[in-house]
């Protein structure tokens, strides 16, 4: 209900007066991308998405930075109205970064290749990015815990340490989903033989 009453508030008063609040509003949204109910997740994505403009003038570049690979998994929520909220968000998060290549390849709908460039290039950002993907692996929607085992793939490549990555997959719970277990079988088999060699 809150956040129903911001994104209100932010489209019909003056803007200019939240400013100074935006980057506190902004980190609290960030777990709220997270939430189990389907219509906070939405709303926090696109309250999220407002306070870009806010975090620019406070040059608040960390924040957009961080919320990343979580909108990253949210593209494939199974709540469509979120999904789609979060490819929005995304998509004006890569523009506010100034990261054409990330926004070509949104454009082009290449999401794994969008992965695969956001840890490729953010060198510094790796081990974050990793971070906030491992929890993905225990999500209680097969989608986001598919897509998350692929990240994981992706990930290994730009990765010299293996071991938070196999460990993560191996504690993962069994699924019902024969892809996903097929999939998270392939890439700790992969991962164990890359130890060895």
């Amino acid at each position: 209900m809150t956040l129903s009453v911001f994104l209100n508030v932010l489209r019909d008063e003056d803007l200019q007066t939240f400013s100074s609040a935006a980057p506190k509003l902004a980190e609290a949204l960030g777990p709220l991308f997270d939430n189990d109910n389907g219509h906070v997740r939405l709303l926090s994505i696109r309250l999220f998405r407002e306070m870009m403009e806010f975090l620019a003038e406070e040059g608040q570049k960390t924040l957009v930075q961080q919320s990343l690979v979580p909108l990253f998994f949210h593209c494939r929520d199974e709540n469509q109205c979120v999904a789609e909220a979060s490819r929005e968000t995304l998509l004006c998060a890569a523009s506010f970064l100034k990261r054409r290549d990330l926004e070509q390849l949104l454009r082009k709908q290449q999401h794994l290749e969008f992965c695969d460039c956001l840890m490729d290039k953010d060198v510094s950002r790796r081990d974050e990015h990793l971070r906030q993907a491992l929890p993905y692996l225990q999500s209680p929607q097969q989608p986001l815990r598919e897509v998350a085992v692929r990240f994981m793939g992706i990930a290994a490549w730009h990765t010299k340490d293996l071991q938070p990555i196999m460990k993560a997959l191996e504690v993962m719970t069994e699924d019902d989903c024969p892809s996903y277990c097929t999939m998270r079988t392939a890439a700790l088999s992969a991962f164990r033989r890359a130890v060895t060699k």
